[in-house]
């Protein structure tokens, strides 16, 4: 049997009541599960274990929401930019989903003032919110399904914290971000390239990928070298930033 559909049991929300109305502000509706939502912002640091065993955070539920996410952006870009390619889509998914953004729009919002954790001052809070901030994607997706989910996002998350012109006409320069951190360290940096003639589109598609050190760190496509490489050193920042966390 499902921890949600047991007994309850009492979660570690400090005040139930202004928990529930500071979440009706957030959704713009009556959540039906509130149980959901509570697990949603209970952060790792802060588990606590049922009778059983059985630790109780948001994890679960953040890597549903990562995948909710990914799946309601995919069906609203795809909708918005008919005649844009796979690698224009991806690109701007990826710069609304990436932990930064995240975080931002996890604090607008107000999620940091509901999250329950226990990470000290002192300690790195990096994409802490933006985690929140998915698995409460997730805790709505099964509270209210897929199509609610996708009318809340819109609506109440990139129609008041976003701005889809300016994310689109920014285009950060992610080789320069690569070649600063490789040159710091001393590293070696080399791109490969590989030429196809598309005859659908009839244009030519370059696929670079980007090498650091003979490993493989980034892949990109595009009509031009150069956009090819800003997409490759986009996967590669990603993984650098991965790597090396806050330190980059």
């Amino acid at each position: 049997m499902s921890f949600l559909n047991k007994k309850p049991v009492s979660l570690y929300i400090p005040d139930k009541q202004e928990f529930s109305s500071d979440l009706r502000k957030i959704l713009g509706f009556r959540p039906g599960n509130l149980r959901l939502y509570e697990i949603a912002f209970i952060h790792r640091s802060a588990s606590f274990t049922l009778s059983d065993g059985k630790k109780i955070n948001n994890e679960r539920l953040e890597y549903l929401g990562d995948a909710i996410l990914d799946a309601i952006l995919s069906d609203f870009l795809f909708e918005k930019f008919t005649d844009a390619s796979e690698g224009f889509l991806t690109k701007i998914r990826a710069r609304i989903v990436n932990g930064e953004m995240l975080n931002q729009i996890a604090v607008s919002m107000g999620i940091d003032k509901i999250l329950v954790s226990n990470i000290g001052s002192a300690q790195s809070t990096k994409n802490l919110y933006g985690d929140a901030f998915e698995a409460f994607i997730g805790s709505i997706f099964l509270d209210k399904g897929f199509r609610k989910t996708k009318k809340f996002f819109i609506k109440n998350v990139l129609g008041k914290y976003l701005d889809l012109n300016t994310i689109v006409k920014t285009d950060p320069d992610y080789k320069s971000l690569v070649f600063e951190w490789v040159q710091k360290r001393k590293a070696n940096l080399i791109f490969t390239y590989k030429d196809e003639y598309d005859f659908d589109t009839k244009k030519s598609v370059f696929t670079t990928t980007l090498l650091i050190d003979k490993k493989e760190f980034g892949k990109g496509q595009g009509t031009s070298k150069k956009e090819a490489e800003q997409e490759a050193s986009n996967q590669a920042w990603k993984r650098i930033k991965d790597i090396s966390g806050d330190f980059v």
